[in-house]
């Protein structure tokens, strides 16, 4: 639990409790307890009324780290240049609006601007990872 210092005697919210039931379902999930450990564990921080009720339920088990680092680019797998992707989608982009100023201007009307809507959400998950 890397939580800041609460005295042992201060209420727990839900959002407390809830907060410790996953810690224990990370640490079932990485060997460190038992099933019968995690639903004897679990049900006592379900009904713990106070910090240091929680505090014991977690006190022979490691602090969590944080996540997993984020994964490296497949090798061999050409990357794009840092910053070359936001000007691409803003290209993409313009063309689109003039895609549909140009098929208002030659046809009279508005029937294909529910395109532009689509080309740009393309546009951003083509380019914007």
């Amino acid at each position: 639990m890397t939580r800041n210092y609460r005295p042992a005697a201060m209420r727990a919210s839900d959002a407390d409790r809830d907060a410790v039931v996953s810690d224990l379902s990370e640490h079932f999930q990485a060997g460190r307890l038992t099933a019968a450990e995690l639903d004897e564990r679990t049900g006592r921080a379900l009904t713990a009324r106070t910090w240091g009720e929680l505090t014991e339920l977690a006190a022979d088990l490691p602090a969590l780290g944080p996540a997993a680092p984020p994964a490296t680019p497949a090798a061999g797998r050409p990357q794009p240049p840092a910053g070359h992707t936001a000007p691409a989608a803003a290209v993409l982009a313009g063309l689109a609006i003039a895609a549909v100023i140009l098929v208002h201007a030659v046809h009279g009307g508005w029937g294909l601007i529910w395109l532009l809507w689509p080309a740009l959400l393309i546009a951003r998950r083509a380019f914007c990872h």
